[in-house]
């Protein structure tokens, strides 16, 4: 059988005609903006309504370029430290007897050095 394989051109893999003549459709570029910093520009046709969110190619959620900065419309919280945690749950005062005391187990041999 693989003697008698037929050799020529695949039907509707290639097409004979040409570009000539042809009118494309009105197309018009859509830039986003990931908060990682990539820029993605698509084709969207004249008509079309592009989406506000785009899903970049690093997975974090794009934005369209020039629509405001939609970082400052959301509401976000200030970044709580371990240093803010920490004073949530002890005074300054609790926190400096607590220092005194793990020194003075560490200079007497309850905790170990770690060299």
């Amino acid at each position: 059988m693989a003697e008698r394989s037929l050799r020529g051109m695949s039907i509707g893999a290639k097409s004979l005609e040409s570009d000539d003549n042809v009118d494309f459709a009105a197309r018009s570029d859509v830039a986003y903006i990931c908060p990682n910093g990539h820029r993605t520009i698509l084709p969207f046709a004249e008509g079309a309504e592009a989406p506000n969110e785009w899903e970049c190619r690093c997975g974090a959620m794009a934005h369209r370029e020039g629509e405001g900065d939609a970082e400052a419309d959301e509401i976000t919280k200030p970044t709580r430290t371990h240093w803010d945690m920490l004073c949530e749950r002890r005074s300054e005062t609790e926190l400096k007897e607590l220092l005194a005391k793990r020194l003075k187990m560490h200079h007497e041999g309850w905790i170990p050095d770690y060299e």
